[in-house]
């Protein structure tokens, strides 16, 4: 079965004290010990991201590892990719990371690893990627569309809850035709999609939601129902 993660925010990086959307995604693989690869492509492989990263997950029942583009761990990218569980993407520039992975031939590997069953997750940039478009502010003015890769249908928004601008970019972005209809994410909130469907939708704080967003005649959004995992 082909799924998908996508996070608006939160996670190791934004919760460090709050583990419980990175235990729902390691719960999601029928294994022991699942081996979970952090690629940081986006944050131009971030040291500190990339030590938070290995600071969380070794103290949980799985092998991390992570994949460099700018230090590859071998010429053979599609075999790493293709003998781990889960893979979990950073945050950052999508822009850079979408340009970066092309060049790679990444984005095909990744395609193959999800048609393969492997968990593909992330969080911000992380989660925009798999989409056919998101809302970023890769390009350093103010936020705008950007196509993606398309394994999701439709636009995605992340952040929707934390940074202000957000919400009313995303509306006059879909009523002005401009960027498709999508999910728009708060922060702490994953959306599980199993094949092309959302399966569930859950948060890792109280009031953290998801939301449908789309056009007729007006901007039309619909909160979605989203299941709280628990408590700090």
């Amino acid at each position: 079965m082909r799924q998908i993660i996508a996070l608006g925010g939160g996670g190791f990086s934004m919760e460090p004290d709050n583990p419980l959307l990175d235990l729902y995604i390691l719960k999601q693989v029928k294994k022991s010990k699942p081996q979970i690869c952090f690629i940081p492509t986006a944050s131009g492989d971030s040291d500190n991201y990339i030590s938070k990263f290995y600071n969380f997950f070794n103290q949980l029942n799985c092998t991390p590892s992570h994949l460099s583009l700018f230090n590859p761990p071998t010429r053979d990218l599609e075999s790493f990719i293709l003998e781990k569980d889960i893979i979990y993407v950073g945050g950052g520039n999508t822009k850079n990371l979408l340009a970066l992975w092309k060049e790679w031939g990444l984005d095909d590997i990744l395609r193959k690893a999800w048609n393969q069953g492997v968990i593909l997750a992330g969080l911000s940039a992380g989660s925009i990627c798999w989409f056919e478009e998101g809302v970023t502010d890769s390009f350093g003015d103010g936020l705008e569309p950007i196509q993606c890769l398309g394994f999701l249908k439709g636009s995605n928004c992340p952040h929707y809850d934390s940074e202000l601008e957000r919400k009313p970019a995303y509306h006059n972005l879909i009523e002005s035709k401009k960027i498709q209809s999508g999910i728009a994410t708060d922060d702490g909130v994953a959306i599980h999609y199993k094949e092309h469907e959302i399966s569930k939708i859950v948060s890792s704080r109280p009031n953290a939601k998801a939301y449908s967003v789309s056009f007729e005649q007006e901007v039309i959004e619909s909160e979605l129902q989203t299941v709280f995992l628990g408590s700090y």
